[in-house]
């Protein structure tokens, strides 16, 4: 209001020098004053009308005066130069200053429009409601046009909104406005009709256009198009380029702004969460909702396979199939962001040649595949899995947010492995304490293929008589590893990082890239059992850890991935050291209590398993024939000749005759059959399947031998009493009865066995 009125005012001043003007040229007539005071008047309304409304009506108010001059006094030629003069003086100066009044009023405009957007613009936090207000905040400079806001997309651009409606939804990129998009910078053609790649719109007669780029975080997501059918002012066109800089700087502090929103939230809900899992389905809940995808997954590599560890938004049978059984390896995106550890995005899913055949069935078409990077672990292993059916651009500012959040969610994911690590070994030794001895070694190795990343197979070798023993196997023939004991220098040329490195507990990696693997277990066990049993050259990566305590490495812990030479990293080292202190402390225990059940179960004397030994394995055995239906035979001995040993060479050469008598026998024993002593002079035996023919055979060997055995003039004998099962019985007294029944009728007819 102010500006209208300063216009019309200076009009108004400038009316009234012109009358003045005329008014003073014929006062001077009336009062008969002199000549020279008409020219300087007449000079004065020829130049202000000049000045005001142009050369040719300067030129016309020229003529006026030079009429007047002539019908009062005559005119001179100096007179209509001098009036000429003026036509040209002024016109110039007031052509320049109405050009500044227009460009001042044009950037005055301009300021306004930026000063008022300024002021709207922070209300609004949405990025879309943002865009779409533009039309309107620009609709008074588009006289007989329109305003457009033009978004991309694989092919062209897609209109989001104009002022007035324009009736077109896509153009191509071939036109002002896709030259805008493609070289980010504005783009003003003066004449539409001499631009080539103009698109016009339907029942708009353009003359200019100004194509304006709209920026986020340095990428073109937008453009804003003007057209309209008089020129634009020099200054309208550099007031809506900064209108345009001022929406970018907007967007950037609208995807801020987001970004700090959601990691916030992100932040605060992994306080709540108490699992991987919880922790997944949270992160995949808040993602969606800001990038309004449809549906996600939280894959984990696990050895040969991904497992899912959330998902949201899946409800099609076959995808459902796909999340629980889990991806193979190398196969879908996921594993390729695995291997490389960079973010794929794509807008042609189902061509994709390594897709997932089931979703690329659906025809879903946008997908993301990110890594959630964590510590200490040259891949990820866990990727986020986003899409949505439809194409869509991924813009910069959605790429930078998938990277903060991942960064944050993989901070978070490292929190939650630390806790599952100290509840997994807190189950485990809870669980031990509980299980019976037998069952410990498998669930040791269990728990350490789930909770060492990379794992999927392993192994566990345990110090016995002097040598490490195969006592559990995931992936591989445990009894056939069996058969294959290592010393402890065997153990040490595959672990490869010498003595003193074992006692200490520190871990290793081969890499089946680096280290032909196969060919080192092959020096250090037999090659044919390996490959059958082991399935060493299947091995591409493993993890050695030696369980030591107190200087002593009381057992090998192998742990192996079958398909990824990099499976294992510093969070695989990391993970095997956390619970390789507290397993060697139970096993160290479960050591000395095995210790003392042998001695338990042990002859001080002769060094053979006592009668609570045999009670044992006895029943353990007749169980194991019971169930499989297969033969068991037993011997009950007696010495003969013993007590006159005792008694006539002593006490001391009696137990050298019953450690000699223990000593021939072990060095007759067949692999699979146990010795005892009975107690005494008696000892026994257990064949396990074994019949009573061939367990005669085995007692007329024992019998043999022992009465080989002689001091001085005192000779040893035997008598014998066998048994076997079924045919004398299914449970343990019968059959000792009956083999106890027959030792002593052999003893009573004088004879060394019994049947």
């Amino acid at each position: 209001m102010s500006r209208t009125f300063s216009r019309s005012a200076v009009n108004l001043l400038y009316g009234a020098v012109v009358l003045c003007a005329l008014v003073f040229v014929l006062l001077p007539d009336s009062l008969e004053s002199p000549h020279s005071y008409k020219l300087p008047f007449l000079m004065v309304f020829t130049a202000t009308t000049a000045s005001i409304y142009g050369m040719g009506w300067g030129f016309l108010a020229a003529g006026t005066s030079a009429l007047l001059l002539a019908r009062w006094v005559g005119v001179q030629v100096l007179d209509g130069l001098l009036l000429l003069l003026s036509v040209v003086l002024a016109s110039s100066i007031g052509g320049s200053l109405r050009m500044a009044h227009r460009h001042a009023k044009a950037l005055a405009r301009s300021h306004q429009l930026i000063a008022e957007a300024l002021e709207v613009f922070p209300a609004i936090e949405n990025r879309r409601a943002l865009l779409e207000s533009l039309p309107q905040h620009l609709i008074n400079f588009a006289s007989g046009g329109h305003v457009g806001i033009w978004l991309p997309q694989e092919h062209g651009l897609r209109l989001l909104a104009s002022a007035p409606g324009i009736g077109v939804e896509e153009i191509s990129t071939q036109g002002v406005v896709g030259r805008a998009l493609r070289e980010g910078k504005p783009q003003y053609v003066p004449n539409v009709r001499q631009e080539p790649a103009f698109i016009a719109a339907p029942g708009f007669a353009t003359l200019e256009e100004l194509a304006l780029p709209l920026f986020e975080r340095g990428e073109v997501v937008g453009v804003l198009n003007l057209e309209r059918d008089r020129p634009f002012w020099p200054e309208e066109v550099v007031g809506l380029i900064r209108f345009a800089k001022a929406v970018s700087l907007q967007l950037d502090r609208l995807a801020d702004l987001e970004i700090r929103r959601l990691l916030s939230e992100l932040s605060v809900q992994l306080q709540k969460v108490r699992s991987l899992e919880e922790a997944s389905q949270m992160a995949l809940s808040l993602l969606l909702q800001s990038l309004s995808l449809e549906a996600g997954v939280v894959w984990e590599a696990r050895g040969a396979r991904m497992r899912a560890l959330g998902y949201r938004g899946v409800r099609e049978p076959s995808l459902l199939e796909v999340l629980q059984n889990g991806l193979p390896y190398g196969q879908g995106l996921a594993w390729d962001v695995y291997a490389t550890g960079k973010p794929y995005f794509t807008q042609r899913y189902a061509e994709e040649p390594r897709g997932v055949g089931a979703l690329q069935a659906l025809d879903w078409q946008t997908f993301l595949a990110h890594p959630i990077p964590t510590a200490c672990t040259k891949r990820s292993r866990f990727v986020l899995v986003i899409g949505t059916a439809h194409k869509r651009i991924w813009r910069k500012a959605e790429k930078d947010l998938l990277l903060l959040f991942c960064r944050n969610l993989g901070i978070g994911f490292e929190r939650l492995i630390e806790k599952h690590h100290h509840e997994g070994v807190n189950r485990l030794m809870q669980e031990l304490l509980e299980e019976p001895s037998e069952n410990l070694y498998h669930m040791v190795l269990v728990e350490a293929i789930e909770q060492v990343p990379g794992s999927e197979a392993g192994s566990l070798l345990v110090l016995e008589d002097g040598k490490y023993r195969y006592k559990a196997a995931v992936g591989y023939d445990l009894v056939g590893l069996q058969a294959a004991p290592s010393s402890p220098a065997d153990m040490l040329d595959w672990y490869g990082l010498g003595e003193e490195r074992s006692r200490q507990g520190e871990p290793r990696i081969l890499s089946a890239e680096e280290t032909e693997i196969y060919k080192i277990s092959h020096q250090t066990a037999p090659p044919e059992i390996m490959d059958a049993a082991g399935r060493v050259r299947e091995i591409k990566a493993n993890l050695c850890l030696p369980i030591a305590y107190r200087g002593e490495v009381l057992a090998y812990l192998n742990l192996d991935n079958l398909h990824d030479p990099q499976a294992f990293a510093e969070d695989s080292l990391h993970a095997a050291q956390f619970f390789a202190a507290p397993l060697a402390t139970l096993l160290h225990d479960v050591r000395i209590h095995r210790l003392l059940e042998e001695a338990a179960l042990t002859d001080s004397l002769t060094g053979l398993p006592n009668r609570r030994a045999f009670d044992k394995v006895l029943s353990e055995e007749l169980e194991r024939a019971v169930r499989y239906g297969y033969p068991l035979s037993l011997a009950i001995m007696d010495l003969k000749g013993f007590k006159a040993v005792n008694d006539k060479l002593g006490h001391a050469t009696g137990d050298l005759a019953l450690i000699r008598v223990a000593q021939l026998l072990e060095e007759e024993r067949r692999g699979g059959d146990h010795l005892f002593r009975w107690g005494g002079d008696e000892f026994a035996a257990i064949f396990p399947h074994t019949d009573k023919g061939e367990a005669l055979v085995v007692a007329k060997r024992y019998a043999q031998i022992i009465e080989s055995i002689s001091f001085g003039q005192q000779r040893l004998g035997v008598s014998i009493g066998l048994a076997a099962y079924p045919e004398d019985g299914s449970n343990p007294d019968k059959l000792l009865v009956a083999a106890d029944n027959r030792m002593y009728e052999a003893k009573a007819l004088g004879i060394p066995l019994k049947t």
